[in-house]
């Protein structure tokens, strides 16, 4: 059984499509949330499931062991990001290699790096004129929305498209698209 940490700072839309997906599967499992900012929506939805959570703080997650003891207690082999808007630091990286993926609401490599998050992402796109946008898994590295991508897929940026009606289309591909492909990179892993 390959134990998933989910980290996220937000309401956790994601991770909850994220732990309905592998609910009941055979050798996957989310054991863990992770969270840096209380009273996230995330917290109830990890509770809702029966799923502890590991509230973290900035200097020891950036400056201390980055909780790596922590995770492993836990037996956490893999760790999804979920919405969550810290940028790992390098011990974590190294902690977990090829085994931390990322989601990204735009096609990467275009409209990454620090800020560029949420509805910022959004706007960036639109103003750029761009006919298209999407999402983007990716593994995890050391930079910001800088990993090998993994997955992408792209929806239509319509004329009066809206930074609000963009995301939307954004969260449909992200809840249609996320949990099998972290499936299937977990399934690398094993292998």
């Amino acid at each position: 059984m390959i134990q998933i940490a989910v980290f996220a700072s937000g309401t956790g839309t994601n991770a909850q499509q994220i732990i309905h997906h592998f609910a009941a599967h055979a050798s996957i499992k989310v054991a863990l949330v992770v969270c840096n900012k209380p009273g996230a929506g995330v917290i109830d939805v990890a509770a809702s499931a029966h799923i502890p959570v590991l509230m973290i703080e900035k200097e020891k997650f950036l400056r201390g062991n980055a909780y790596t003891d922590e995770l492993r207690a836990h037996g956490i082999g893999f760790i999804v990001l979920a919405g969550f808007l810290w940028k790992l630091p390098p011990r974590l990286v190294v902690a977990f290699p090829n085994k931390i993926i990322n989601i990204h609401p735009a096609l990467l490599p275009k409209y990454g790096g620090k800020g560029m998050y949420g509805h910022f992402v959004h706007e960036a796109v639109i103003s750029a004129g761009d006919k298209e946008s999407g999402i983007t898994v990716h593994y995890v590295d050391e930079f910001y929305d800088h990993g090998n991508i993994i997955f992408q897929a792209t929806c239509t940026i319509d004329a009066g498209e809206t930074p609000a009606s963009l995301a939307q289309k954004i969260h449909l591909l992200e809840h249609s698209h996320y949990p099998g492909v972290i499936e299937k990179a977990v399934q690398t892993v094993k292998s």
